[in-house]
C-alpha cells in the first residue's frame, strides 16, 4: 500500500511540476530576455523545486552550512546517487545566490527548461565529445573568475554502491584555474528516497552535510590528482560519519 501511495504522490508531483514549468516558464523567460536579468528565473525554479520536494515527503536536515559563503566563488562537489540529489542546489542556493551548475548537454533540448538553464548561466557538458568537455571546463572556470560558484557531481554519473566512484578531473581543473576552494558536500539518504531505476519517490529525510572548504591557492594543474584524492577522501569520510 505504501508503494502505491508513493507512486501516486510522485505522479501528482510530476504533473504539477510540468504544469508549473509550462505556465510560469514562458513569461519568466520573456521578462528575462526583455530586461537582461535572470535572477527571478532562478528564484522561481527554486520555489517550484522546493514545493515538489515537500509534496513528495522529502524532509531536509542540514549540517555545516557555515561553510557555504556566498561572498566568494567556490566549486561545490556532491556525491551522486539519485535524481533527488537536486536538493543540494536548494540548500546551497539559499546561502549562495550566485550558485550555478553543470548539466548534461542533452537536457538543453528540453523546450523551456533547457532555455532557462542556459539563460541563468548553467554550463552544459557534452561528455560524448572530449573537446567540448574541455570547453565546458573553460566556460565554468570563466564563471568562477566572474564570481559565480559551481555545483557539480565529480563522479559523473549515478552510482549504485556506498563507495564513491572514481572522480572526473574537470571540476578540479576549473577550481585550480580560478584558484577557488573546493567544498565537499555529502548527500545522505537520496538513494533511499529514489534508488536508481525507480520512477517514484519514497518519503524520507535527506541529510545535506557540507564540509570545510579545501583551498587551491597556489596549486597548479600538476596538483590536480592530489586535489582529487583529498576531496574524495574527505567526502568518503563525511558519508561514513
Amino acid at each position: 500500500m505504501l508503494v502505491v501511495f508513493s507512486g501516486l504522490r510522485s505522479v501528482v508531483a510530476y504533473v504539477l511540476l510540468c504544469l508549473y514549468v509550462a505556465i510560469v516558464g514562458p513569461p519568466a523567460l520573456a521578462v528575462a530576455f526583455l530586461t537582461g536579468r535572470a535572477q527571478h528565473v532562478l528564484a522561481l525554479g527554486q520555489f517550484g523545486a522546493r514545493s515538489v520536494r515537500r509534496l513528495l515527503g522529502i524532509r531536509l536536515r542540514t549540517e555545516g552550512l557555515e561553510h557555504v559563503d556566498g561572498r566568494r566563488p567556490a566549486v561545490y562537489c556532491i556525491n551522486h546517487r539519485s535524481n533527488v540529489d537536486v536538493v543540494a542546489f536548494e540548500v546551497l542556493f539559499s546561502r549562495c545566490p550566485r550558485l550555478r551548475g553543470l548539466y548534461k548537454a542533452e537536457m538543453g533540448k528540453l523546450p523551456i527548461l533547457g532555455r532557462a538553464m542556459r539563460l541563468v548561466g548553467f554550463v552544459p557538458v557534452d561528455r560524448g565529445h572530449r573537446s567540448r568537455a574541455f570547453e565546458a571546463v573553460d566556460a565554468a572556470a570563466a564563471r568562477l573568475a566572474e564570481g559565480d560558484s559551481i555545483l557539480l557531481a565529480p563522479e559523473g554519473t549515478r552510482g549504485s554502491r556506498d563507495e564513491l566512484q572514481p572522480f572526473k578531473k574537470g571540476g578540479f581543473v576549473m577550481a585550480i584555474k580560478a584558484q577557488v576552494p573546493v567544498v565537499p558536500v555529502a548527500l545522505i539518504g537520496t538513494a533511499v528516497a529514489m534508488p536508481r531505476g525507480q520512477f517514484y519517490v519514497n518519503p524520507t529525510c535527506v541529510t545535506v552535510r557540507v564540509g570545510e572548504p579545501i583551498p587551491t591557492t597556489g596549486l597548479s594543474l600538476d596538483d590536480r590528482d592530489r586535489l582529487v584524492a583529498t576531496v574524495r577522501e574527505r567526502m568518503q569520510a563525511m558519508l561514513r560519519s
